[in-house]
């Protein structure tokens, strides 16, 4: 069973409902939401303002924190949308910088230059979060590396007293395209052995925040399957379980970047497959059709979208996670 300090169970408490589910909103992206305002404006992302991020994220912040219990956010543009949120959300900062090192292979992490964990607790946040590109069939020198890296920041965070939120998401280590069948076959065995690795007690990582096994465009008979299937519905269920089963730690969903319907029809099935998931931390999938409408149409329209379509968005995410996920606190010995 996993072990938790009193002060990082106390900070934990703050990020979660009464029930010690974990129902946060995530708006800690940079590079990709540059790049996406920017698409939808026509101009080059460099064109997009500190302003505009800030103003973007302040919106979401204000408007989905009232329906979730907490949010994450970034210190380059979100330290402001943190002081807008609910008085009851807990706060989330990323630690990563966006992207990856692009001098070397194999999508090697890097930390925001003038940022700490001290830092971060100075700024008001309940956890730390770092997301790490990862797949067990990398090259062992290349995942080396990046272990060493966790484990530092686990210390790091051990050393402050706060918790340790770590979110990896897969990335393909030959040609596989992403989105294609290929990559969806390999899925499960990166998601199981990611979260295998992570809860070694060395890295000191106190929430797991992990994809789904599966890509739910290739499960037989899924709404959101459009092609032809790579995995039936039953083994979809087998891969929530045996993922589910390689940790002892408390672990939440990301939505990585899916719709807000294929994402809430994934916990669908973890919730069929009787996976004891403590939660999710939700970002583009609540609020990413908000953009071209900021894109195009500026702040007061956004502020619209997400006071109608956006929360009945995280409603809906709500309402499937009532229905099935469990306390955080259950995991704790």
């Amino acid at each position: 069973m996993h072990q938790l300090t009193p002060g990082k169970k106390n900070h934990i408490e703050k990020l979660a409902n009464q029930k010690g589910i974990i129902a946060a909103a995530a708006m800690d992206q940079r590079g990709s939401l540059k790049k996406a305002i920017a698409k939808e404006k026509g101009c080059d992302p460099k064109e997009i303002s500190h302003e505009m991020m800030a103003e973007f994220k302040t919106a979401v912040s204000m408007i989905l924190t009232p329906y979730a219990t907490a949010i994450l956010l970034d210190p380059e543009y979100g330290l402001p949308a943190a002081q807008k949120r609910a008085p009851h959300a807990g706060l989330l900062l990323a630690y990563e910088s966006t992207g990856y090192d692009q001098t070397s292979p194999g999508r090697i992490p890097l930390l925001i230059p003038h940022w700490t964990v001290s830092k971060s607790i100075e700024s008001g946040a309940n956890a730390i979060k770092i997301l790490l590109y990862y797949t067990p069939f990398e090259k062992p020198e290349i995942n080396e590396v990046k272990h060493c890296w966790v484990e530092r920041i686990g210390a790091e965070c051990a050393l402050h007293d706060i918790p340790f939120f770590l979110e990896f998401v897969g990335y393909p280590a030959g040609h596989e395209d992403e989105k294609g069948a290929e990559f969806a076959a390999l899925k499960p065995q990166i998601v199981k052995k990611s979260m295998e690795e992570f809860s070694k007690e060395r890295y000191r990582v106190d929430v797991l925040k992990v994809e789904v096994p599966v890509n739910m465009k290739f499960v037989k008979g899924s709404r959101s399957c459009k092609g032809d299937p790579v995995y039936s519905k039953e083994e979809g269920m087998r891969f929530f379980k045996e993922a589910a089963g390689a940790t002892d730690k408390p672990f939440i969903y990301l939505s990585a970047g899916v719709s807000d319907d294929e994402f809430r029809e994934s916990l669908e099935l973890a919730i069929e497959a009787g996976v004891h998931f403590n939660g999710v931390l939700c970002g583009r999938a609540t609020w990413k059709e908000g953009i071209p409408i900021y894109a195009k149409r500026g702040l007061k329209a956004l502020e619209e979208w997400l006071s109608d379509r956006g929360v009945q968005n995280i409603q809906a995410l709500n309402e499937v996670l009532n229905q099935g996920a469990k306390p955080w606190f259950a995991k704790l010995s």
